[in-house]
């Protein structure tokens, strides 16, 4: 079992920044890659940001291309999403996400594991 652990989120302003942290525990953290996902109010979960298990991969959705970013640092079996630029539209909940092994990273059913889910109001 891997327990993951988001936290950062928060009210932002439209424009504003805000670096969101998951904190993995449980097992071998370097051994899983790492997703983002993000969920607003009567949508579905879609993807944003996927790394690698050494993080020197990294994928991103197109509408975040510029303005977010994932790292991850396995000393700390931490990832992270620094999301700038925010908008209204990125009002969501965000979802880190560990996938053991190498399957499609853009869809959520191919992760094994969850985070609780930290949550992103971007006001106008």
């Amino acid at each position: 079992q891997v327990q993951l652990v988001e936290s950062g989120g928060g009210l932002v302003q439209a424009g504003g920044s805000l670096r969101l942290s998951c904190a993995a525990s449980g097992r071998t953290f370097s051994n899983y890659n790492m997703g983002w996902f993000r969920q607003a109010p009567g949508k579905e979960r879609e993807f944003i940001a996927h790394i690698s298990r050494s993080g020197g991969s990294t994928y991103y959705a197109d509408f975040v291309k510029g303005r977010f970013t994932i790292s991850r640092d396995n000393a700390k079996n931490t990832v992270y999403l620094q999301t700038d630029s925010l908008k209204p539209a990125a009002t969501a909940v965000y979802y880190c996400a560990a996938m053991y092994g190498s399957r499609s990273y853009i869809s959520a059913a191919e992760y094994d594991y969850w985070g609780q889910g930290t949550q992103i109001p971007v006001s106008s």
